[in-house]
């Protein structure tokens, strides 16, 4: 028999009706629902940011999501690392309302259409997967961390790996075409995302610093800066793995792998190589800027966490990379601030350190500082100027707070903010700071 490519164009638009008709009474059995609440004792136990937190039945060895606060009544959901019989800390490797918080009584609730959410007392909805009717018939915490909705062909339709914090766990991915970067936290304190991250962009992986003052984030540094000019195409992706790297399997390798899209060019970055198993293992952004692995490795009871790698450090003098290493304005040198570059000179360095206050936007002047380089020269290129015209520019923008400029390569950087400055020996390297006149 013959069919004519209407019938079979039918008879396909009626098969896609049909599977669209299943994922969308496709519901989660009534069993598999839940509803948990923020009530009762909190934990016995040190958890980061010297807070209060209560466990939730959800739990798969060493990862339990928990609701937790540090300051009364604004608790975050979130989702922590380690196990009580190590006695050590508790870390967060995932948080669902950063910058949203709940109060006492606030519901997690996994309903029959496969959305979870996050409400208040009162019904205010402060987070949520966004995944009602679209086939979740599950809900499970993976042993590696990552929390997963998954429908009836165990494909997974939302994942807390697809929605990071200032965090990758191990197996976890930064990608241009879903999510693309870490944010650091504001304090220990304040649950709001930071002034530092860490993003995937087409040619690097850069970690950048943002405030008030400044039009854009400014990079002060770039993990894959040796590649970068080498790549053709763009990243594709970024990801975070453990693996043995000897025969007997007790030693294992921290890598950066990443890949090159439309290209086979890829390649990975080897951050450690931790004498023991270190599948266990989070890359987080912190707080001040820096980047670290944290791993945790359950045999060592009191020592139970290790810090596997550290990006700045101050044997290799690396800290003065990062922007508030020495607080609103300070002269760094081998990691340590050394100095406040003031307009009477290099005076002694101290927390309370500012740069000049001016009166007015056009009322002001010129200091000199020689042998200096702002964080920004070392992985931006700067305009090509003249020095004459770099000082217009900065003169001519009243959030500018002073230029550098390199008078070997005629490079100029504008400065919307100065905080820490890095000590050179090359004294063609100068910074001019505005000050009252």
């Amino acid at each position: 028999m013959a069919y004519s490519n209407t019938s079979i164009s039918l008879a396909f638009i009626f098969l896609l009706i049909q599977a669209f008709s299943f994922v969308a009474h496709a519901i989660v059995p009534a069993n598999e629902t839940f509803q948990l609440i923020n009530e009762g004792d909190f934990g016995d136990y040190i958890i980061e940011y010297d807070g209060n937190y209560r466990p939730l039945n959800v739990f798969a060895s060493p990862f339990q999501l928990c609701f937790y606060n540090t300051t009364p009544n604004a608790y975050t959901l979130a989702l922590r690392m380690g196990l009580v019989r190590s006695e050590s800390l508790f870390r967060w490797v995932w948080e669902a309302n950063r910058g949203n918080p709940v109060g006492e009584n606030a519901t997690l609730t996994f309903g029959t259409d496969g959305n979870l959410v996050l409400a208040d007392a009162d019904g205010r909805i402060a987070w949520q997967t966004g995944t009602a009717n679209k086939g979740v018939v599950g809900f499970q915490l993976l042993r590696n961390g990552n929390m997963v909705l998954y429908d009836s062909k165990g494909n997974y339709v939302w994942q807390s790996f697809d929605h990071p914090t200032d965090t990758l766990l191990v197996g976890q991915t930064l990608s241009l075409g879903g999510p693309n970067k870490l944010v650091s936290r504001a304090s220990d304190q304040e649950n709001v995302n930071g002034p530092y991250s860490l993003v995937l962009d087409p040619k690097g992986f850069y970690m950048y610093y943002t405030s008030k003052n400044s039009p854009k984030p400014m990079i002060y540094f770039n993990l894959f800066g040796d590649i970068s000019s080498e790549q053709v195409g763009t990243l594709d992706y970024v990801k975070f793995i453990s693996q043995p790297y000897n025969d007997e399997g007790s030693a294992y390798e921290l890598i950066l792998e990443y890949k090159v899209a439309n290209s086979t060019h890829s390649g990975n970055s080897i951050i450690a190589r931790p004498n023991y198993n270190s599948t266990l293992t989070f890359l987080r952004l912190g707080i001040d800027g820096t980047l670290k692995a944290y791993t945790y490795y359950d045999p060592v009871f009191e020592m139970a966490w290790q810090v596997t790698y550290t990006l700045f450090t101050r044997e290799d003098g690396e800290e003065c990379q990062l922007p508030e290493r020495c607080g609103n304005f300070g002269l760094c040198e081998d990691s340590q601030c050394v100095a406040c570059p003031l307009p009477s000179g290099l005076m002694g360095w101290s927390k309370n350190c500012q740069p000049p206050k001016l009166a007015s936007c056009k009322d002001f002047k010129y200091y000199k500082v020689e042998g200096v380089d702002h964080f920004l020269s070392k992985y931006t290129r700067g305009t090509a100027d003249t020095e004459v015209k770099c000082s217009t520019k900065c003169s001519s923008d009243c959030k500018c707070l002073g230029y550098f400029y390199n008078q070997e390569t005629s490079r100029c950087w504008i400065a919307y903010d100065l905080k820490t400055l890095t000590k050179v020996a090359n004294s063609t390297h100068v910074g001019y700071i505005k000050a009252p006149k």
